[in-house]
């Protein structure tokens, strides 16, 4: 094996790499004498087939997987030989000619080094709140008017803030009918801004069974569809009946609505819930926070093939989940049709589905992200051993296995038995000890916050990864 290297950079390597002859016609002659002592065919004893025939019948095949074998071991060795820490490699074939030498490219990206970092120089800001008394209670009347039930009105009168109407409407832009746009005994609860903007406010003070009633508004430009985004839309409504709000008491016959026996216990049950969502938004802000850093005192350029990879796997989660929302993906003008969406699955639609400019900048920043920490987190572990044990993985599964709605020895098995699920829960545990490992050697300040300031922050925090 012959190995050139034509260029040495920073994150690239390339080779030329030259398999003679003579070592694949040694390998093939190697395999068909193997052969030989295998294939029957008739007019002939096993194992006394000519070599000639053998050679005739089934030496292109074993050529072909010889050259393949041939590539993969002498990529591996030359990678080896040249003590490199790939990220993605490629392989360029040059030449490839029965009784020629074997001529190839290896291109190989490389993975940064990333030197030992000193984690006491790290500052970081621990966001700390506690459900108080307030935040308990607005999150019991949240609770008290998502049960309230409606009843119609006993004395003739306009709709307010605050009513419930029944209605029909059907949208139309341009004079055409669009997704979503139609529905019949809908029920609205005025203020709510459950519709588009807009819509709610031009049903206020209206008779019931208005007919015909025409409302007027401008889909958001961040309408899931974005080729209907900003356009005019035009709807006719029907008032069927205005119905308004029962009022409701928060006692303890309403706490045991929740499966609870008093409303002590509901407050104290959802106390709990929100300092656990506390504690995990601390814990994000914390580790958004400690990706900052780390990127900002450790730059190295994130290999392309890796934020690729990366890139995709983002997209193809931001679509399927829109697939499954709705229909709302736009599709090139001559596919953008019911026939089309009707015919096609979701992966086809998918596929034809063109992303906006600020999408495709937004995903490819948050790949670049994801894939320089997850490189961090690597050197991270290697400098410091950090390990996560057998053991650990399944306390882990049972955790989750008790929260199942199987029984849970049931779930147990399955989470155990599924590579994907173990492979995930090890890595979700590893990320975990290296931020606790980070943490205990940086200089964290606790800052006391309002709940709603945290879940805040740690919202706009997590929307860049």
């Amino acid at each position: 094996m012959q190995v050139t290297e034509n260029l040495c950079s920073e994150m690239m390597r390339e080779f030329t790499i030259v398999i003679p002859a003579q070592e694949l016609e040694a390998e093939l002659t190697s395999r068909l004498i193997g052969l030989a002592q295998q294939v029957e065919l008739p007019g002939f004893r096993p194992g006394k087939v000519p070599h000639v025939l053998i050679r005739q019948r089934y030496g292109d095949s074993l050529l072909d997987n010889i050259v393949k074998d041939s590539i993969v071991k002498s990529s591996q060795r030359a990678i080896e030989e040249h003590d490199l820490s790939p990220s993605h490699s490629s392989i360029e074939i040059i030449s490839c000619k029965k009784n020629s030498d074997l001529k190839y490219k290896l291109l190989v990206e490389l993975i940064p080094e990333i030197k030992d970092i000193d984690f006491s120089e790290i500052e970081l800001e621990r966001l700390i709140a506690l459900p108080n008394d307030s935040e308990i209670n607005k999150t019991i009347n949240r609770m008290a008017e998502s049960q309230r039930e409606s009843a119609p009105i006993k004395e003739s009168r306009l709709s307010k803030l605050g009513d419930v109407i029944v209605i029909d409407f059907d949208g139309k832009i341009n004079g055409e009918s669009f997704k979503g746009c139609a529905r019949k005994d809908y029920y609205l609860k005025l203020g709510s801004n459950t519709l588009i903007p807009g819509f709610e406010e031009q049903l206020i003070n209206v008779n019931v069974n208005e007919s015909n009633k025409l409302v007027t508004v401008h889909l958001p430009l961040d309408y899931p569809n974005s080729s209907l985004a900003g356009k005019e839309a035009i709807f006719n409504v029907t008032i069927k009946e205005i119905r308004e709000l029962k009022p409701i008491e928060i006692n303890d016959s309403f706490a045991q609505i929740f499966g609870v026996d008093s409303l002590n216990s509901l407050k104290k049950a959802i106390g709990e819930i929100i300092e656990g969502e506390c504690l995990a938004a601390t814990r994000n802000h914390l580790k958004c926070q400690l990706l900052d850093v780390l990127a900002e005192k450790n730059f190295f350029i994130a290999p392309v093939q890796m934020v690729k990879r990366e890139y995709d796997k983002i997209v193809s989660q931001a679509l399927q989940h829109l697939s499954k929302k709705d229909n709302f993906l736009e599709l090139p003008e001559e596919k953008n049709n019911k026939d089309y969406r009707d015919d096609h699955g979701a992966s086809e639609i998918i596929k034809n589905y063109r992303l906006s400019e600020q999408d495709k900048i937004n995903y490819q920043g948050i790949a670049e992200r994801r894939v320089r920490f997850g490189l961090l987190l690597s050197a991270i572990v290697r400098q410091n051993s950090i390990q996560v044990t057998d053991d650990e993985v399944l306390r882990s599964i049972r955790e989750q296995a008790s929260r199942s709605l199987t029984r849970e020895h049931v779930s147990f098995n399955s989470y155990r038995k599924n590579r994907i699920i173990v492979s995930q829960i090890r890595a979700s545990l590893l990320e975990d000890k290296v931020i606790d490992f980070v943490i205990k050697s940086a200089k964290v300040k606790d800052n006391n916050v309002s709940v709603d300031e945290l879940f805040f922050r740690a919202l706009e925090a997590n929307s860049k990864t």
